[in-house]
């Protein structure tokens, strides 16, 4: 069983800046792809970025491309989310997620292990 625990939410300005962090509890963290989502009041939950076992994968939604970059530290089991230039339509609850699959996974099905979120608010 891997624990996802997610940290770095709060409220911003629209404009500003946030850094999500998701810290794994597995030694073979780079097994994992790992992705994060979010949901919006009354709106599904999304796909927003994903990144490979490796890192070497990348996957971004088009409307956080070139304003969000993920990354991850296997030496230290966490994956970030460097989140920038953020807009109110940013606002959400943001959750990591991940599969014992070292390539881009797409599907939120496919994922078997969820951190309990964090809330992202954005400010005009």
């Amino acid at each position: 069983q891997v624990q996802l625990v997610e940290s770095g939410g709060g409220l911003v300005q629209a404009g500003g800046s946030l850094r999500l962090s998701c810290a794994a509890s597995t030694r073979t963290f780079s097994s994992y792809a790992v992705a994060w989502f979010r949901q919006a009041p009354g709106k599904e939950r999304e796909l927003v970025s994903a990144i490979s076992g490796g890192g070497a994968n990348i996957y971004y939604v088009d409307s956080v491309k070139g304003r969000f970059t993920i990354s991850r530290d296997n030496a230290k089991n966490t994956v970030y989310l460097q989140m920038n230039s953020l807009k109110p339509e940013d606002t959400a609850i943001y959750y990591c997620a991940a599969d014992y699959y070292s390539g881009l996974q797409f599907d939120q099905s496919s994922y078997d292990y969820w951190g309990q979120g964090t809330q992202v608010t954005v400010s005009s």
